[in-house]
């Protein structure tokens, strides 16, 4: 099967994720991991939806979801299906519509497919690699090119920090760094879609301490194939098993941009 034919699978199965979403909205019991974060049955309905369709269509894959972590599946596993079934839960429970689907497909060492689907505007971000991303929406497809921004200034940056933050904390620290250096800062809750934001040119940086691999899969490949750069913190290449990145539309933003984190 062609990379090409396994994107189709993965916006397929996004689709089928994010109709479980929307179909759950208003019925879920929220139940707390911690004081902001919470978590609802919709994250199960979702992923069985999302795994049952690929284990189907793609029998002899691995797959590796948020809701069954099995990270050692990064190392050993020869093709690998990578899935968020509900980024930016705490959104989701309170009814803000910034949430999403993400699903990557590892393969060789490398993500090879990436989706990143939003129920609510049915905005299906994707890409593969070598191929370009694309948007597609109720309009039809478009080319995602990452923004031409190379001034600190003039950029709209966005960040995703820890459940808890201390004050006088590292993550406050370059924050407000940050804040005083660019245009404005978002903090949008999903991680996933701060990704694909960038890829479709209306954010232009992003940077991330606290993510998983799960949340940043399918985003870093949009990114990348939108003409992006994404690195680890420390400017070595952008690892899964260490998620920790700085992402940004051109090199020059990115090197200031990663100046300015102090890395």
């Amino acid at each position: 099967m062609t990379y090409s034919e396994l994107l189709e699978i993965a916006c397929e199965a996004a689709r089928r994720g994010g109709a479980e979403l929307m179909s759950w909205r208003g019925k879920f019991t929220p139940k707390e991991k911690g004081p902001r974060d919470l978590v609802s049955e919709a994250d199960l309905a979702s992923q069985d939806a999302i795994e049952s369709f690929i284990r189907k269509e793609c029998p002899t894959h691995e797959f590796l979801g948020e809701e069954d972590p099995q990270l050692s599946l990064l190392q050993t596993a020869d093709t690998l299906w990578v899935v968020d079934p509900l980024d930016g839960t705490t959104n989701y429970v309170h009814s803000l519509n910034a949430f999403a689907v993400s699903i990557a497909l590892v393969a060789g060492g490398q993500i090879q497919v990436g989706v990143i689907y939003d129920p609510v505007s049915e905005e299906c971000f994707c890409a593969s690699r070598g191929a370009g991303a694309e948007l597609r929406d109720r309009h039809g497809r478009q080319r995602l090119q990452v923004s031409q921004c190379r001034e600190m200034e003039q950029s709209l940056i966005a960040a995703s920090f820890p459940t808890r933050v201390q004050p006088g904390s590292e993550v406050e620290t370059r924050f407000l760094t940050v804040l005083r250096s660019c245009q404005a800062v978002r903090r949008i809750g999903a991680a996933a879609l701060n990704l694909a934001y960038l890829a479709a040119g209306r954010l232009d940086g992003y940077w991330a301490t606290s993510v998983k691999a799960w949340d940043v899969a399918a985003g870093f490949l949009l990114v990348e194939e939108a003409g992006g750069r994404v690195t680890h913190l420390t400017g070595d290449k952008f690892d899964l098993l260490d998620p920790k990145f700085v992402a940004a539309s051109t090199p020059q933003l990115h090197a200031t941009l990663s100046d300015i984190l102090g890395t």
